[in-house]
């Protein structure tokens, strides 16, 4: 059965080229710093599940260090100018089938993968159909640019490396952040959310319950970068204990919008690297919050419609 270790196989050895790439770069006599940050990364990735927990916080701390160091990408080594203006003018608007390939293949893969068998037994995880079918998507996305471009394997991993390099130690923050909500869970911190909320705001009216959970969901997003990390905090401190138990809320209603009050957040840190530093180092914009400045009146007025909805809709079952 095709699972997520497929999936963290496959990452982990596009960082491990990127890695080797660095390594390779005589031409940077720091390379040494961007090599062993992607290469602890790429092992992570790859054995992850069958190395000792102890291990693999030591690669992870070992990654923090080069980080705080400052990692050392080298110079960029790409065509020049002209050089893709001609491949456009050529190839001009079959550029955007590799792109338009990988949405394309996510969705005819969520949509069949889940019917195909294989002795009987599903082919492909069940729970993880969309991530295996994006991955597909994502490797023919790869080769129909290989042979629309002519070029080989390691001009990929080249171009994947500038990317990276481009946005930096940032990359990695979603599987950090990620992590980081598990710990908070785990630790108890919805409990001291919600003992600071009660103690200071009174919850004597669903509507303040309310806010106080859209609102906070928001910002420990902005906090923490990632929605999903910010949900079992908030819901366990306040969305199940006191909309849902004290006010009788219901709690699907609660948890989609909660959901998309988190978004919100997304939209207004830096933390969320994928979404906001990732566009603007991938557009090369001198303002690297610039997507944030952009995004954030769309931000503000979605949580306020969030907000309205749930206070609307999430107290009548």
């Amino acid at each position: 059965m095709i699972g997520l270790e497929a999936l963290y196989i496959l990452v982990g050895g596009m960082f491990a080229a990127f890695a080797a790439s660095h390594a390779l770069d005589r031409s940077n006599p720091k390379r040494w710093r961007s090599a062993v940050f992607w290469g602890c990364f790429a092992v992570v990735m790859l054995a992850g599940s069958w190395l000792p927990h102890l291990a693999s916080g030591v690669l992870v701390l070992v990654m923090v260090v080069l980080a705080t160091m400052g990692l050392s990408p080298g110079k960029d080594v790409t065509t020049e100018e002209a050089a893709r203006e001609a491949s456009a003018n050529t190839l001009r608007n079959r550029l955007f089938l590799p792109a338009l390939a990988i949405p394309a293949i996510t969705l005819a893969g969520t949509l069949l993968l889940p019917v195909v068998r294989s002795g009987g037994a599903p082919l492909v995880d069940p729970k993880q159909v969309t991530l295996v079918s994006l991955a597909v998507g994502a490797l023919v996305g790869l080769s129909l640019a290989l042979r629309l471009l002519r070029t080989g394997l390691a001009t990929a991993a080249a171009e994947g490396r500038r990317l990276v390099d481009a946005i930096g130690w940032a990359a990695v923050l979603p599987q950090m952040l990620a992590a980081l909500g598990g710990i908070f869970a785990a630790a108890g911190v919805g409990k001291v959310v919600a003992g600071l909320a009660t103690g200071y705001i009174p919850m004597t009216l669903p509507l303040v319950a309310v806010v106080v959970y859209t609102t906070g969901m928001a910002l420990f997003t902005v906090i923490m970068g990632n929605a999903f990390a910010a949900f079992p905090v908030m819901t366990a401190g306040i969305g199940l204990p006191l909309i849902v138990g004290k006010f009788g809320g219901d709690p699907v209603i609660m948890s989609a919008l909660g959901m998309l009050s988190g978004f919100c957040g997304t939209l207004l840190t830096p933390m969320a690297a994928n979404f906001n530093i990732v566009p603007a180092a991938v557009l090369e914009l001198k303002d690297r919050n610039a997507v944030i400045k952009v995004q954030a009146p769309t931000a503000f007025f979605l949580l306020f419609a969030n907000t309205a909805l749930m206070a609307a809709f999430v107290f009548h079952r």
